[in-house]
């Protein structure tokens, strides 16, 4: 299967730059409802994911809840617990498995290794769901 049947392009996704501010993190969270966001930088490549969590125990360690102080610190200045793993355009369908395992989504990166889009863990479950359903039509159950 190719990966991008499952690809949701980067045009249709909500991500944040490594220049941007906590504050903008948050609203772009905010607004697309997202617990969490590819981080790319200024040439569009992906240097990691950022979680609600990420900047809420980010706050708490700087000691600043007030949001107008969030528009000064860097979203790259927060620790992120886990950056999601990417896959090349070229993967396959078990890389892309082993990868939607241990994450919500998974970024994928073009052979320049340029950001273009995410699978998500939904898409992929979905996916293989209907291939049991159609293995087990076969099978007369």
């Amino acid at each position: 299967m190719n990966i991008l049947f499952f690809l949701h392009p980067k045009a249709e996704l909500a991500f944040i730059y490594d220049y941007h501010t906590v504050r903008q993190a948050m609203e772009i969270m905010e607004h697309y409802k997202y617990s969490c966001v590819p981080i790319l930088n200024k040439e569009g490549k992906y240097v990691g994911t950022i979680t609600e969590g990420d900047l809420l125990w980010g706050l708490k360690d700087s000691h600043t809840l007030d949001i107008r102080q969030a528009e000064n610190l860097s979203v790259m200045k927060f620790e992120r617990r886990h950056d999601y793993l990417p896959v090349s355009i070229e993967a396959d369908m078990e890389d892309l498995v082993k990868r939607a395992m241990e994450q919500n989504f998974v970024p994928v990166e073009d052979d320049q290794h340029f950001f273009i889009g995410i699978v998500t863990r939904r898409d992929i479950i979905g996916y293989l769901n209907d291939k049991v359903k159609g293995s087990g039509d076969k099978n007369g159950d």
